[in-house]
Formats: structure tokens, sequence, C-alpha cells
């Protein structure tokens, strides 16, 4: 189910820059939980506790992203993360500000995750990233955001990435596991390289993704038994 606002959403914005005003132009929500309900008709990884991801997505108005490539791409993402039973609402905010957060780069990129205050996790898309090496996505977790704690738990995706969908998935879970790890089985999700068929997550995988993301606050306990019973 997909739902448009066009007016500015009830989103607190940091005051402390008033010269670098940041305002929300439009919104969308995205409610894919219904993928959760299709998967339960085949079981994975005996897991039946279903959890819910409520995702906060920005994007900057004249870069080089669709609000209709975003969506789907995150429809997709969802149908991945729903072999966890992970249940999906997202949220995409469109807004106008400073040239400056176009790109990840700090300070700017801190800037603006502080000014936004999305809900975590959450993903800002932009045209390029400043950062070098360079990386097409990023992803923030507790780990490596000790000298950008604004930016915890957000996920950074820049116009040059490819297999958007499957990228979405896969930097979600290193944020959902708090993990920069990789996999090397066929087919699996978290495979350094993404690819269109990697879309698999294991057992331990989907674990991890439950128990920390809980942990950390960014999964929701919505029904039915323990992490694997």
């Amino acid at each position: 189910m997909l739902s448009i606002a066009f007016a500015a959403p009830t989103l607190a914005l940091a005051q402390h820059d008033a010269d670098a005003p940041v305002r929300i132009v439009r919104s969308w929500t995205l409610d894919v939980r219904e993928l959760v309900a299709k998967q339960a008709a085949l079981p994975a990884h005996g897991l039946r506790r279903v959890h819910l991801l409520r995702l906060e997505m920005a994007v900057q108005s004249g870069t080089r992203w669709a609000s209709d490539a975003i969506l789907a791409a995150t429809r997709r993402a969802a149908a991945i993360l729903s072999q966890c039973g992970v249940q999906t609402i997202a949220y995409l905010h469109e807004f106008d500000g400073p040239r400056r957060y176009r790109n990840l780069s700090s300070p700017a990129s801190r800037q603006l995750a502080d000014k936004m205050r999305l809900g975590r996790p959450a993903i800002f898309f932009v045209d390029d990233t400043l950062h070098r090496p360079a990386f097409d996505a990023e992803a923030i977790g507790r780990g490596n955001s000790a000298t950008r704690p604004e930016m915890t738990d957000t996920v950074w995706i820049t116009a040059a990435t490819r297999d958007l969908p499957i990228a979405l998935a896969h930097e979600l879970v290193h944020v959902l596991t708090d993990s920069g790890a990789h996999s090397d089985a066929a087919d699996n999700l978290m495979r350094e390289e993404t690819a269109a068929s990697n879309t698999q997550l294991t057992t331990e995988q989907c674990v991890s993704v439950l128990r920390t993301g809980v942990a950390n606050g960014l999964l929701e306990r919505a029904g039915g038994n323990d992490v694997g019973n």
C-alpha cells in the first residue's frame, strides 16, 4: 500500500543552524507488511516471530533520484528481508536544503542527519560520495560511528549504486546486525559484491538480524514465538 502526503509532516528539525534550513516538501508511506503474510506459507529458518521494521528514508529535491525508483527498490528489498520474518513500513521524505547535502561528506552529512532527526534505521539517497576510498553505498552502525555519532544506524546510497534493491537490503542487514561481515556463500545477500541473484540469508544471519535489531531498538517484536523457537 502506498500513500502520499504533500503537506510537511510532523518531523523534528534541529533549529540551531538557521542559515541552512531543511524543509520537507513531500512524503510517501509504503506499507509492505503483507509480504511477511505471503512468506508465512513457506516458513523460513524456523523463525516464527514477526518483527516490524519502521524504515525512514530521505532524498533531496534536485538530485538524480526519482521517488518511484526508490519506492520500487524498497519494496523489493523488503521482500528479501521478509525471509527473516521482518515486516516493513517505509517512509520516504523529499526535502529542500543546501546543495552540500547532495553528496555524502562529513561534516555536511552529520549535520543533515542531525537536522532531520529521522527514526532509525534511516536511509539517505545522495548523488555521490566525497569519501575516500569511495563506496557506492555505506552503512554506518554502532561500531564505525564514533567520530560521526549523528549518523549512527544510517545507510547512505549514491546514484552510482548497482542492483539497488539488493544493495538496500544488504546495507540494512549491516546496520541491523551492527556488523560489517560478508559471506562467500553462493547467492547470499551478504556477498561482498551485489548481484541480482544474491538474495538469500542463512538461519544464523536471520537470527543475528532479529536479535541485534531488537537489542539496538531498530526492530519491534510484532508477534509469535521467540527467535528460533
